[in-house]
């Protein structure tokens, strides 16, 4: 058990210095006598950025033990549930605390996130735009880049489903925020991957470039390799190429990545709820 810190740093700040120092620098924070619950934090943050949930819920689960009511170790708890694909326990957890904080961006981009996967594409865009909405000082660089991203994800799809009226309010919508996320940080996996998806999945009548796409997604892949959905929109190209093999690479890699890959399965079991193509197409 950790000693509860009484009122952490601002989460915003805490945030940036997670992605600022390595994995050892946020360890080596922790094993002070002095450890804070700002220091377990980070690195449960650091953590989540390498995608090892995981080691993730024990930073947060030692800040809840020294602090249950902690509201960054219960929005890491919440995080780690969504990353586990235990919606329910995190959209309970997260409902509550933004209920508690209505300010904290975190919980609402999470809860965005929880909505997409849920195939609840509206809800997902007005809780990514409330989160864009609460204003630059309150996203850190990730949260401000997850939210516009997924904001365009979500009018993707929306567009996609929509009558003509929809697929152009909403494509130009995609377009905007993707501009602004590149705009701020044109190397980040979230940027990269928002864009490849993009170049893959607009109609070719406005403009689909498949080549595009795949340099895209190869640079997302190549910038973060544990991030699971740019294997399978990569692996949607080479089975449009008709190379099955490599699609079959592609998708298996995703899936070892995340068994319950929500993209991955979508595509496999060709559900395709998040939009998938025919060889050749």
């Amino acid at each position: 058990m950790i000693p509860a810190a009484g009122q952490l740093p601002d989460w915003v700040d805490l945030h940036n210095r997670a992605d600022q120092i390595d994995l050892n620098q946020a360890r080596q924070a922790t094993e002070r006598e002095a450890a804070s619950e700002a220091d377990f934090y980070v690195l449960g943050l650091v953590y989540l950025n390498r995608h090892e949930t995981a080691r993730a819920r024990e930073a947060f689960e030692k800040i809840l033990d020294g602090n249950p009511d902690s509201r960054e170790g219960r929005w890491g708890m919440a995080e780690v549930y969504r990353r586990e694909h235990r919606y329910d326990k995190s959209r309970e957890l997260l409902n509550q605390l933004i209920e508690e904080y209505p300010d904290y961006a975190s919980p609402v981009i999470s809860l965005a996130y929880v909505n997409y996967v849920n195939m609840d594409f509206p809800a997902a865009a007005q809780w990514a735009a409330r989160a864009i909405n609460l204003g630059d000082d309150r996203l850190d660089r990730n949260n401000f880049l997850r939210a516009h991203g997924l904001y365009a994800a979500a009018k993707g799809m929306i567009a996609y489903y929509g009558g003509p009226l929809s697929k152009v309010i909403n494509h130009a919508a995609v377009v905007r925020h993707l501009n602004i996320i590149e705009e701020r940080a044109p190397e980040h996996p979230v940027v990269t991957f928002g864009i490849g998806s993009y170049h893959m999945l607009i109609p070719p009548v406005l403009g689909r470039d498949l080549e595009k796409a795949r340099e895209y997604l190869e640079k997302t892949i190549e910038a973060d390799p544990l991030f699971p959905d740019p294997y399978v929109r990569l692996a949607q190209i080479y089975r449009i190429k008709g190379d099955r093999q490599k699609y079959r690479d592609l998708i298996t890699k995703a899936l070892e990545l995340d068994p319950k890959n929500e993209l991955a399965l979508d595509i496999e079991t060709r559900q395709c709820n998040f939009i998938c193509f025919d060889d050749k197409n």
